[in-house]
């Protein structure tokens, strides 16, 4: 089976140590410790895939409320049903909405604010890719249109929720969390996708100025790549499935049980950094000292 270059980090923790389905240590309807009982959620890109997974993780972590936020409205009524099929007593709140709309988004944030009046958890989930071709090859409005989506959006949703995401961890005397699902495709220059790996590399440093303006604010913020899923949008491309073929090996399970043990608990020693979802969590606590004093797992040049 193929595999991405050592340079991309795919085999950081050991081959050994990879994961392709989620697993005791990450998944809350088998370990307890991972309860977030009380916490309040928000997810965009929740109405299928990743997003939709990691919302019924979720549901499993007993949480109090989860926000799904897509542009599909029948897609969030799906996910609502699923997540009252795990817990009825969680309050699930529905926004139909584009991530890149900052009018909608700030009433997004109003109405969770009136609502809720606490956020602990934000993901940024929602992406988007342009089809698989040649710089010059492309359609211009889809190629900005994957970049303002990938980027653009986990801004806006960063621009109106810190201020809730901050407070929360100041009144309640807690850590809340900011997870931005970028992708290994930030380490590599694949010919012909270079929307989506430019775009993921830009949410990564992202993340690392979360981390730097709000770390003492009480909020961690992760990069997290999902792994190799097989989700519609990457089926939605022919070539770009051709291109990762092999590749695409993981459950769409396993981000959403990295992002429910990601929150269960402070982990700034690893906020600002680019995460995988296959790296098994008790090999990254045994690497913390090496992480942590070596600084590793973000962007530099290396001289």
């Amino acid at each position: 089976m193929p595999e991405p270059p050592v340079y991309t980090g795919y085999v950081f923790p050991g081959r050994e140590n990879l994961h392709h389905d989620i697993y005791p240590t990450i998944s809350a309807a088998q370990t307890p410790s991972l309860k977030q009982s009380g916490k309040v959620i928000l997810i965009t890109g929740a109405g299928r895939g990743i997003g939709r997974a990691t919302a019924l993780q979720y549901a499993h972590a007993d949480v109090a409320s989860i926000i799904l936020c897509a542009r599909t409205a029948s897609q969030l009524d799906g996910v609502k049903s699923e997540i009252e099929k795990v817990k009825g007593s969680i309050r699930v709140h529905r926004f139909s909405l584009d991530v890149t709309d900052n009018i909608a988004v700030a009433h997004c944030a109003q109405e969770v604010h009136k609502t809720e009046g606490r956020l602990d958890v934000l993901v940024n989930n929602a992406g988007n890719g342009a089809p698989w071709v040649p710089i010059s090859e492309g359609d211009p409005e889809r190629y900005w249109n994957s970049i303002t989506v990938n980027i653009k959006g986990p801004y806006l949703f960063l621009h109106a929720f810190l201020p809730l995401l901050q407070a929360t961890a100041q009144d309640y005397n807690t850590t809340t969390t900011v997870i931005n699902m970028t992708s290994i495709g930030a380490h590599t220059i694949y010919p012909g996708l270079s929307d989506y790996c430019m775009s993921k590399v830009a949410l990564n440093t992202l993340t690392q100025f979360v981390d730097a303006e709000y770390t003492d604010k009480g909020v961690q913020a992760f990069a997290l790549h999902p792994g190799g899923i097989d989700t519609e949008m990457a089926r939605s491309d022919e070539t770009f499935v051709k291109g990762l073929d092999g590749l695409l090996i993981d459950t769409v399970e396993l981000p959403g049980g990295f992002c429910v043990w990601l929150s269960a608990a402070e982990r700034k020693w690893l906020s600002g950094r680019y995460l995988a979802a296959p790296w098994d969590v008790e090999k990254l606590e045994q690497m913390r000292m090496e992480i942590v004093d070596g600084d590793k797992l973000k962007a530099r040049i290396v001289l």
